[in-house]
């Protein structure tokens, strides 16, 4: 049952109707019960006062020449009917049945009413159309084998009904007046308990709109401080948002400030007089160059956003990550020629047992795309000593976790420097390898979109170069491992 009915669920409406219903429903249950509770009081007293009247009726009844008589005197019988409201009746049958006195056509009680003699009863009797209380009495006589003689007084039930009913009133009537005070009350005591809510409320709007320090819990009710803990998580890991986002856009600009400086410059001395066509020329192939790390840097920041939005916008199917890894190694063939270097792939073939798992093929096309680059990138080769890289997916057969690696023959990564060449726009130190510093972050995030690891050491430790092994270790409960 709803009282009050709103579009918008309100809580001080709910709180409201669950306080109300009850007690609305309640009231007219009291009202049926104070009813039955008077009628039982009220009947009382002339019960006892129909008990009182049959008593003294039956000692009214005489033995006379073995027979016997009833007779009323009349001051009696004038007391009896003295009554302004109810009319009462009374009848007296001897022991063979024969009428003694009262009222003739009186009904006599069921023979399953007959109840042990000198004894008091009451019944309910309906006479003539009047609804009748009858006390009644089997009165034991003094003549030899007779049965015992019945005494009857009867009453309506007007007082009855009118005392019920005075009763009723004075118990009901003031609630008339109780009920909407106790409903105001309750409206008050809710209006005063939301109170804390409205102030953190007025707290919240009067908020700066880049203040996301936490929420005071302490001056909120105790069943609201789950709720403003939850507000101030989710402001942290908003505010942590936005730091990695201004962060992110400064380093962005800072990367993208050198290419375009170079651009610039290169512009300029193209334009100056006297330059020869061997210093034009130059010109040209450094602007090529700038273009070309500024036109990677853009496309790598791209990625990192696809990468970091992907959970809701692009949808996962099934990927056959050997697949994936021989078309990316196929595809960096040419570069990787270009410097001399030896890039091939080895390990699971497509379509064998436990390569597949549920995901972004163009993602993680990606994540293998980066390692590779990255491998590239940060390999020397010599004609003498060219380097290597190897592209691997593996199964391990015991926990059938499914495992993507890319090792090269270069200088590796110093252990200090490990868990910081995963942040955006880091360059390890002691190289001058073009790059973006945003090739692994990619790798990262794309493993994490996938629940994978990354890990990082060395491809020959102890040996010099120690090269770098990217490891790429899907879980092995995939949905999927066909």
């Amino acid at each position: 049952m709803k009282i009050f009915q709103r579009e918008q669920r309100s809580l001080f409406g709910e709180i409201l109707d669950w306080m109300l219903t009850p007690l609305l429903l309640l009231w007219p249950i009291s009202l049926v019960l104070t009813w039955l509770v008077a009628q039982g009081i009220a009947g009382k007293p002339f019960d006892r006062a129909l008990e009182y009247n049959v008593t003294a009726l039956a000692q009214l009844i005489t033995i006379n020449k073995n027979r016997a008589q009833f007779v009323l005197p009349l001051p009696a019988r004038e007391l009896l009917r003295a009554d302004d409201t109810d009319t009462v009746y009374f009848q007296v049958l001897g022991p063979a049945g024969e009428f003694l006195g009262g009222e003739r056509n009186l009904p006599t009680p069921n023979d399953d009413d007959k109840g042990p003699t000198g004894e008091v009863r009451m019944r309910d009797e309906d006479y003539g159309g009047t609804e009748l209380k009858v006390a009644y009495m089997w009165v034991k006589l003094d003549l030899p084998a007779s049965k015992p003689a019945l005494v009857q007084v009867a009453e309506t039930m007007d007082k009855r009904s009118v005392l019920a009913t005075e009763i009723v009133k004075g118990v009901m009537l003031p609630q008339f007046v109780v009920l909407p005070l106790a409903v105001l009350l309750v409206w008050l005591a809710l209006v005063q308990a939301i109170k804390p809510l409205n102030r953190l409320e007025e707290r919240i709007r009067a908020r700066k709109p880049d203040d996301l320090s936490p929420l005071d819990v302490e001056a909120v009710p105790m069943e609201v401080a789950p709720l403003v803990a939850s507000v101030n998580d989710l402001l942290l890991r908003l505010k942590d948002s936005i730091s990695t986002q201004k962060r992110f856009l400064a380093d962005a600009a800072h990367q993208l400030k050198t290419p375009l400086a170079g651009l610039r410059m290169q512009a300029d001395l193209a334009q100056r007089e006297g330059g020869s066509a061997e210093d034009l020329k130059q010109s040209l192939r450094q602007i090529g160059r700038s273009s070309i790390r500024a036109t990677h840097t853009v496309n790598q920041l791209l990625a990192l956003a696809r990468a970091e939005s992907s959970g809701t916008v692009i949808t996962h199917q099934v990927c056959d990550m050997a697949r994936l890894t021989m078309e990316v190694v196929q595809d960096c063939v040419p570069r990787a020629m270009d410097k001399q270097i030896d890039v091939g792939y080895e390990g699971a073939q497509p379509g064998s047992a436990g390569v597949k798992l549920q995901g972004n093929p163009t993602l993680l096309k990606e994540m293998v795309r980066n390692l590779v680059d990255n491998a590239i990138n940060y390999t020397p080769s010599l004609p003498d000593k060219p380097g290597v890289i190897t592209a691997r997916v593996l199964v391990d057969p015991f926990s059938k976790a499914l495992v993507v690696q890319v090792e090269d023959s270069g200088p590796g990564i110093p252990a200090a420097e490990r868990e910081l060449v995963f942040q955006p726009f880091y360059r390890a130190l002691g190289n001058e390898a073009d790059g973006s510093g945003l090739g692994l972050p990619i790798v990262l995030e794309i493993a994490r979109q996938h629940h994978a690891e990354v890990t990082l050491e060395d491809t020959r430790p102890g040996q010099q170069p120690p090269g770098a092994s990217f490891t790429v270790r899907f879980p092995g409960d995939r949905s999927t491992g066909t």
